[in-house]
């Protein structure tokens, strides 16, 4: 015992910027990796507008033959990521060629299906194309498009760490819906020792950390079937990349056990639904010169002892001002609106902010007050932003673009944080009260509203690009095909787990 008790535990940097990074393989180590894992084939991998994740399987010997080129990549036509289930989108057509450039810092080992490694990539022009620079992402890429708007961020001093909430259900059937068990919220019952789906969740479990992705911890959820991982902060970019292999993991493991992982927004009108709530903190680059707002009215909000401080104000008005539009793309589907509604902890119907207010679309999230007068004394601010209008439906490259650009909105023009903190559930307020905190606008009841919104948010449009019409446009196309006037509901829903 007194060994044990005079181990010294292990010392972890806090997260930021500047020390937390992706671990994926090396391109350096791909032999070595190779090796020891088997690795027969590469997955080039993509998501497009509706977050459908496509492939190309590669050989390892054709992977490193591409690997001479200068852009090594593989050509894709135009119309991919404009192509849903099996119709081309308007606007999109047969002709053209993008060349699909593999980005080297991205590979990680697929735990679900051994002997594979996936590689993400950027769109680019095959050949040069006027007013754009060879070897840029195109303005259809989501990726390029997210990895821009982070980029000139940093010409403002502004960092950003993101960390994900993946919520999903375990279904036997799916036509009649039928989930692997009826227990509920952080239930033991959910995860009886020798039941086939607590082998499928410990398999996920090790999938995602031995792919070098932060698991944090897992749980069962509300609904029958359902569950959560949660896995740990990175930069925007590779947040987004782990999100998608996370997401891989879960319906992969789930179908080799005979299961469908889904995440749905909402299966049944009795329960809660599936979410993709989105964690966000906003840091200075440079912490000895974070910036200085030339706005004197924009001050830090006072929240007792951990106040916002200024760049994450700034941010904060940003994601506020453009949350309706925003919604577009964190809220894709017909079905996602059915998870909005007040009164049942998914962030409620009015664009708020709160300090631990899950009743508001944006909670702001505070760290535990601590006992150490070295951790006190660090003046870093630990907050972070926990974004809740967000599904497993929508494409993690467009909710971040969306909800970063609308933050860089912000910092741009230091826009003033009209809504305050709202204390208690905005739905439970008189008008008067809500409007004495500045919360006066309802957030998109459905889909046609949310896309109105985004039309019509022509500051969001122009930090997104040429992407957002090409999204309306495969968005009508998928709503079109999820919703034949031929299909019966429950065959509406079929269609919807089996392709989410």
């Amino acid at each position: 015992m007194s060994n044990i008790a005079n181990v010294t535990p292990p010392q972890y940097a806090p997260y930021s910027p500047q020390t937390t990074k992706a671990r994926t393989i090396p391109i350096e180590s791909l032999e070595v990796v190779a090796f020891h894992h088997k690795i027969h084939s590469v997955r080039i991998t993509w998501v497009d507008l509706v977050n459908s994740v496509g492939i190309r399987v590669v050989p390892l010997k054709s992977f490193k033959r591409l690997l001479a080129s200068s852009r090594p990549g593989i050509t894709v036509a135009q119309c991919t990521f404009g192509f849903v289930i099996n119709r081309a989108a308007s606007g999109f057509g047969p002709v053209g060629e993008y060349l699909y450039v593999v980005d080297l810092t991205s590979m990680r080992l697929c735990s679900y299906a051994p002997g594979h490694i996936s590689i993400m990539g950027w769109l680019q022009d095959k050949t040069p194309a006027p007013g754009r620079i060879l070897g840029t992402g195109v303005p259809m890429c989501p990726r390029s498009t997210l990895n821009r708007i982070v980029d000139t961020a940093k010409s403002y001093n502004a960092a950003f760490l993101v960390g994900f909430e993946t919520e999903f259900i375990l279904l036997k059937n799916t036509y009649p819906i039928e989930a692997v068990n009826l227990h509920g919220f952080n239930s033991t019952r959910a995860l009886p020792s020798g039941a086939k789906e607590t082998e499928v969740i410990e398999e996920i479990a090790r999938g995602i950390i031995d792919s070098g992705i932060e698991l944090m911890m897992y749980h069962s959820e509300a609904a029958p079937g359902q569950y959560e991982v949660v896995t740990g902060p990175l930069p925007p970019l590779e947040a987004a990349d782990a999100l998608v292999h996370t997401r891989e993991t879960i319906t992969n493991v789930a179908s080799k056990h005979g299961l469908r992982a889904t995440f749905a927004p909402r299966l049944h009108a009795d329960n809660c639904g599936s979410a993709a709530h989105t964690h966000i903190s906003v840091h200075p680059i440079d912490p000895e010169h974070p910036p200085v707002l030339q706005n004197p009215s924009q001050s830090s909000v006072d929240t007792s002892d951990n106040p916002i401080t200024p760049l994450e104000s700034v941010f904060l008005a940003g994601v506020l001002k453009h949350l309706q539009a925003s919604c577009a793309f964190t809220l894709p589907l017909r079905a996602s609106y059915a998870r909005m509604l007040d009164g049942i902890w998914s962030g409620g119907t009015w664009v708020a902010w709160g300090r631990d207010n899950r009743e508001a679309p944006v909670r702001l999230c505070v760290p535990a007050a601590s006992l150490g007068p070295e951790i006190a004394a660090d003046t870093l601010s630990k907050n972070h932003f926990e974004i809740k209008c967000i599904d497993g439906t929508s494409s993690p490259y467009l909710v971040l673009a969306s909800l970063i650009g609308s933050g860089l909105l912000g910092i741009q023009s230091q826009s003033p944080l009209v809504e305050q903190d709202c204390a208690a559930p905005a739905a439970l307020m008189t008008e008067a009260e809500r409007e004495a905190i500045g919360v006066t606008r309802r957030m998109p009841m459905s889909w046609e509203e949310a896309r109105a919104a985004l039309e019509a948010d022509e500051a969001l449009k122009n930090i997104l690009g040429d992407l957002v019409d090409g999204f309306l446009s495969v968005g009508k196309t998928l709503d079109e095909l999820l919703h034949s006037p031929a299909a019966s509901e429950a065959e509406r829903v079929k269609m919807l787990v089996e392709y989410y």
